[in-house]
């Protein structure tokens, strides 16, 4: 089984989105195999408290943009680790020293990562504004 049509294209959404805040080491993962809860799994990384907030904003605020609907947050307040459930795609932001200690990369490894096109999302993103 693999990512549905309509998480393919959220997650170039919330890609869109976290690189428009600098969002560094952008991955998708495609974990429909393991996981039956959700498609897609979007890995990004903050340089600092404040950088993770504003990527996991901008990302919550595209993706409603985009007609998905956040089914649930965590990490918020914190702003190490922010989880931001959309149904079929879940993103997560990472400070970077969080990202290397959790290294969800690895935990996932046998998934198939998903092709992103920022630029592509970006572009869409200026034109629908």
């Amino acid at each position: 089984m693999t990512a549905s049509t309509r998480a393919l294209e959220l997650v170039q959404v919330a890609a869109g989105a976290a690189d428009a805040k600098q969002a560094e080491d952008l991955v998708a993962l495609d974990v429909t195999g393991p996981l039956q809860l959700t498609d897609v799994f979007l890995l990004a990384t903050g340089r600092n408290e404040r950088n993770v907030m504003a990527i996991a904003d901008e990302v919550e605020d595209r993706m409603l943009q985009a007609g998905a609907k956040t089914l649930r947050r965590e990490g918020r307040s914190e702003g190490r680790w922010v989880l931001i459930d959309f149904g079929d795609v879940v993103v997560h932001v990472f400070h970077e020293e969080d990202r290397q200690y959790y290294s969800l990369e690895r935990l996932w490894s046998d998934c198939p990562t998903i092709p992103l096109d920022v630029a592509a999302a970006a572009a869409a993103a200026e034109h629908s504004a």
